[in-house]
């Protein structure tokens, strides 16, 4: 069809709010050879160059020549929300299809049916539902005019941002028309994952690429390895910084608690993860706004969240990689001639990312496992279901059962709720290549820290290593910020750490199948559940939890420094009923540790200890147990009350060291209950495992 480029100007302009708006380099030709239907196009471009100017002007231009709605697959729910207000400012009918609006799918799916959608957004996921594929694309599918891959990276074996769905869209593209327009567009390729991007979506796969330079960015790097020296860093530059930001961490307990921290020192600051739920819309407004001084998110704020005017982006800890980094870096300062792009390196970001690395890939044994569960149920297993037969974490079989199910062709299928063996069998390429994108992912690590060590030349070892041209590179029109550290605020920062605890909360359900030693399934009964516990640290963190770790496997006797840190707890945390006694829970591998302990608290709060709960036999230890209905199972059956003495009647205080699926705690508080005890308050040192 023929080009617009009035008309394509126009939309530009009313997109954009800016009647002087001109296309940017690259722009106008990416549009023009998607709408004269010249062949597939790879568009990659920093972020804020305007990618979705790019598909919804084309998008607009075919509509308006009488051609069918387009489809965008996108990888975010927020990245969705921001998509469609930009096309909808340009009068493109946008509508999404995801898991967060299914109030709103009927009235989709009928504006679809009646060709009212421009276009529509979903998730790679969304191309794995039976339903969508059966009742929704198969009805469009013919009538498509051009396909989206936004954030195409997440098509590379190994981009940034790894989804296993964006597999699917191999399959798919192979099936498409030659002639059908496709679009794919990333701010971040380099080399190798544009070599990925040509073998899936070619053939002829024409790129458009443009500058990676970040001119108004000013790039610094320390190294700060406790979190109370980064979170007094934090504290200190935040009161003289300028504008507003984003905060970034690796880990969901780490947004949370930064939030907390900054909050505590007067900052306006919150937590956006992919916990936030509801409320992530809300947040997004409130920083576009300017209501709060900065969001300390996750990964879960980033591709898509457009803010021209954000002035710093901080990390609290290193990313696993440059193209990562790059990415979430880039979100400041698209508007501004100057804008602060602060990483701070701390000693826990190696166990993090190592955690990252090791769980992307199920292991042999644990596909060996999944696949004998299934050879033996012929009729198939539920997701709950396998969890009773292999011991393997939740986390783990989903993504174990994910990745078998896309590969081609697939050991695994599902057939309504149940998952089944194949004909096929799972080929040695699926290995090679977890081996080979480990060890990228490795060398990507390194990588980073390399760039941690940088004393100058940030942005160019960027570009270097997205493989583009440094040669234009200029030097900061900001100066660096301080690194020095005020004492006093890192000892309020510790004092901080010391004095956060950790919610426990009470199980309601005994897990699928019940318990059958004790007799028990269904739900817990709410007069024999446990109340809502505490716990006074995270395993090994910067605050209480090293102490924890040296008192368990070095002194096997927990300090009184941490008998004087719960009795704070307790009376700041202030139950009620409060406790009248104090139990703990039983160990045979270390019988006097926990016991101990829990006497000399019972001392400090002025209550008596009585030590009624036993352990029947040796178990294996909870933490070899590694989803919920094992560790369930590994409990069922190990604990004993005897009758309790007559002060044993009131609520008590049921200590133990460690907390982690929290059967060991919902079990005993069950047993104390039927034995005629009063309400039960669990509380532990340090809870385990990586949120």
């Amino acid at each position: 069809m023929t080009y617009n480029g009035k008309r394509a100007l126009e939309l530009l302009r009313i997109g954009s709010g800016r009647a002087d708006a001109r296309f940017r380099d690259g722009q106008e030709e990416a549009i023009r050879h998607l709408v004269e239907g010249r062949g597939r196009l790879l568009v990659v471009q920093k972020t804020g160059w305007g990618k979705s100017f790019v598909y919804f002007i084309a998008t607009k231009l075919l509509r308006e020549s009488g051609s069918g709605p387009a489809l965008l697959i996108s990888p975010l729910l927020a990245l969705m929300r921001n998509q469609i207000a930009a096309a909808e400012r340009m009068g493109v009918r946008a509508a999404t299809i995801n898991s967060d609006n299914q109030e709103e799918w009927t009235n989709v799916e009928a504006a679809l049916a009646l060709d009212e959608v421009d276009i529509l957004l979903i998730s790679p996921e969304r191309l794995a539902n039976e339903r969508f594929n059966a009742e929704v694309l198969a009805g469009i599918a013919g009538r498509i005019s051009m396909l989206v891959i936004d954030e195409a990276h997440c098509i590379s074996d190994w981009g940034h941002d790894f989804r296993p769905h964006y597999r699917l869209l191999e399959r798919i593209v192979r099936t498409l028309p030659a002639n059908l327009r496709l679009l794919a567009t990333t701010a971040t390729a380099n080399n190798r994952v544009m070599d990925d991007l040509a073998a899936v979506l070619g053939p002829n796969l024409e790129m458009s690429r443009g500058d990676l330079n970040r001119p108004s960015l000013a790039l610094q790097t320390m190294r700060l390895p406790s979190q109370a020296e980064r979170l007094a860093w934090l504290a200190a530059q935040l009161a003289t910084l300028p504008g507003h930001g984003i905060i970034y961490t690796l880990t969901v307990r780490d947004a949370g608690l930064v939030a907390d921290w900054l909050s505590s020192r007067g900052f306006n600051v919150e937590a956006y993860t992919g916990d936030t739920g509801e409320r992530r819309v809300e947040l997004e407004q409130a920083l576009l706004n300017n209501e709060v001084k900065a969001l300390v998110a996750t990964t879960a704020l980033g591709m898509g969240f457009d803010k021209p005017d954000l002035a710093f982006v901080i990390h609290y800890q290193t990313p696993g990689s440059v193209v990562a980094y790059y990415q979430q870096v880039g979100r400041a300062g698209r508007a501004l001639d100057a804008a602060y792009g602060v990483l701070l390196s701390g000693r826990e970001e190696a166990d993090i990312n190592d955690y990252f690395i090791r769980s992307a890939f199920p292991t042999p044994d644990e596909v060996a496992e999944v696949i004998a569960a299934l050879e033996a149920a012929p009729e198939g297993l539920s997701v709950p279901a396998l969890m009773g037969k292999v011991n393997i974490r939740k986390g783990r079989i989903d993504q174990t059962i994910n990745l078998l199910s896309l590969e081609s062709p697939a050991p695994i299928a599902k057939q309504d709720s149940k998952w089944q063996l194949t004909a096929a069998s799972l080929s040695d390429s699926f290995w090679a290549r977890a081996e080979r994108l480990t060890e990228l992912r490795r060398q990507e690590q390194c990588q980073m820290q390399e760039y941690v060590d940088l004393p100058a030349g940030h942005m160019e070892f960027l570009i270097r290593a997205l493989d583009g041209d440094p040669g234009s590179v200029a030097a900061p029109v900001l100066p660096p910020l301080p690194s020095d550290l005020d004492p006093a605020l890192v000892r309020d920062a510790i004092a901080f750490l010391r004095r956060t605890s950790l919610p426990i909360e009470p199980r309601k359900r005994w897990p699928t199948g019940g318990m059958p030693k004790y007799g028990t399934k269904g739900n817990i009964p709410e007069e024999l559940r446990a109340q809502p516990g505490k716990v006074l640290c995270v395993w090994g963190d910067a605050a209480w939890g090293s102490l924890v770790r040296e008192g368990k496997y070095h002194h096997h006797r927990f300090a009184d420094e941490l008998v004087t840190a719960c009795v704070k707890l307790v009376r700041e945390w202030g139950p009620q009923p409060f406790p009248e006694w104090v139990s703990c829970v039983p160990s045979l591998r270390h019988p006097e540790l926990v016991p101990d302990f829990a006497q000399r608290l019972a001392a400090a709060l002025g209550v008596p200890f009585h030590s009624v709960l036993r352990k029947a036999d040796h178990r294996p230890e909870q933490k070899t147990m590694a989803n919920s209905i094992q560790q369930a199972r590994n409990i069922d059956g190990s604990l004993i009350v005897d009758a309790l003495p007559d002060d044993c009647r009131g609520p008590v205080l049921l200590v133990d060291d460690m907390v982690d699926s929290r059967w060991t705690l919902t079990v005993s508080a069950w047993l104390l209950r039927t034995h005629g005890s009063g309400v039960v308050w669990p509380l532990a040192l340090a809870e385990t495992g990586h949120d």
